[in-house]
Parts: C-alpha cells; sequence; structure tokens
C-alpha cells in the first residue's frame, strides 16, 4: 500500500510522519486488499476565522473507487485520530456493500430504482437572479481523478463515500458527464445532466429527451 503526505502551512516532521503511518495503517490494515493508494493531506488554517485550525484529509484509491474524509479540531493529533476513525468506517462500509452486491442482482434493482424513484423536473433557466456571476479569484486547490463510466447507483454509493455533497461522474448508458447532489431540504438526490444545442438532452437508455426532462432527481 503506498501511503503519500502532503501539508499545507506545516513542516511535515519525523514525528507527525510516523503517527500518520501508525494511525492510517491501523486504520485500513482490514481493508488490505481493497486499498492500492492512500493520500493524506494536514493543513492549517492561517485565517483567525476558521476555527477549528488544523485539519487533516485522507483519500483512499480502492480498486478504482474513491473513499474520502475530513475532520478539523484544535490540535493536529487530534484531526488525525478523527479522521482514522471515520475513514475505517467508511472503509468497513464500502466492503459490506461489495460483499452484498455478490448476491444481488443489481442491473435488475437498478432498473427497478430508477423506474420507481427517478423523476424528470424542468429547467429553471435563471439561477443566479439579480446576482452578477462571480468566479474565486484564485484556484485554491486542483484534483486530477480517473473517471470511468458507472451507473446512477454506482454514483450514488461513491457520493456517499467521498464525504461531499456532490459527485461528478460518466453515465455509463449516455457517456456524458453527469453530476449527483444531495438535497438537503427535500430529501434524496438530484441528478444533473448536459443538453445539447437544441435543447435536448439523453435519457438512461441512450435515447434523446425533451426539455422536460433535462433534470431528473431522486425524491
Amino acid at each position: 500500500m503506498k501511503l503519500v503526505i502532503h501539508g499545507k502551512n506545516i513542516e511535515i516532521t519525523d514525528a507527525i510522519r510516523e503517527y500518520v503511518h501508525q494511525k492510517i495503517e491501523k486504520a485500513v490494515s482490514h481493508f488490505q486488499q481493497l486499498t492500492t493508494e492512500v493520500d493524506v493531506h494536514l493543513s492549517v488554517a492561517k485565517n483567525p476565522r476558521i476555527t477549528p485550525k488544523q485539519a487533516a484529509e485522507v483519500t483512499i484509491y480502492a480498486n478504482g473507487t474513491v473513499i474520502r474524509a475530513q475532520e478539523s479540531s484544535e490540535t493536529l493529533y487530534a484531526s488525525i485520530d478523527l479522521v482514522a476513525d471515520k475513514i475505517a468506517r467508511q472503509l468497513r462500509k464500502y466492503k459490506e456493500k461489495r460483499q452484498s452486491k455478490n448476491h444481488i442482482d443489481k442491473a435488475v434493482q437498478l432498473v427497478e430504482l430508477v423506474e420507481q424513484q427517478v423523476e424528470a423536473q424542468p429547467i429553471v433557466e435563471d439561477l443566479i437572479g439579480d446576482r452578477a456571476p462571480e468566479l474565486p479569484k484564485e484556484v485554491v486547490r486542483t484534483k486530477y481523478f480517473s473517471m470511468p463510466p458507472m451507473t446512477i447507483e454506482e454514483a450514488q454509493e461513491q457520493l456517499q463515500l467521498i464525504d461531499h455533497d456532490f459527485y461528478m461522474f460518466r453515465n455509463a448508458e449516455s457517456n456524458e458527464l453527469n453530476v449527483i447532489y444531495k438535497r438537503y431540504h427535500h430529501g434524496g438526490y438530484g441528478l444533473i445532466q448536459p443538453r445539447d444545442g437544441n435543447g435536448h438532452t439523453h435519457n438512461q437508455n441512450g435515447h434523446v429527451a425533451h426539455k422536460s426532462d433535462e433534470v431528473a432527481e431522486k425524491v
């Protein structure tokens, strides 16, 4: 297993490096066959408004799946402890789902899930109202990752594993980039799909859909 440690606004001392190795290796010890690479990012916020200031983020690459966890506290060692426990829970959850897939026909289950839970919603033409669009002044962090085709259900599982509000993926049915996101106010998940110059999108069978089908949300 490859373990890489990065630091921002902090020097990675031998003591910190040894502590990270000890905690992270213990967290993934029961999942060695699943884990190919572990990326650890430690940072200290200089902005006095940010609290807690010391953060630890762990990203694990496991057989094409990305599993991520992040924790912050007032001390770096406490943050490392917290994120190690969290990533261990994420790995356990991922392993249980893999084992479950060996006994269930996921293809049939996905068809039923799409038919019962995905509904079309109209496009909202004006998303920003009177506000002027504004991009961040600088790119704080750039990430690169592979984008193998996956189903909506697989993307939903990936979203749960990376501990984010949204997840971009390549839809296996249409081969287009889609975004799945959490709907905090109404519950469930939403799915954002692109449209072409004629105002059409491709549905889950790869066929052209009309405007009313452009955004599908799970309720």
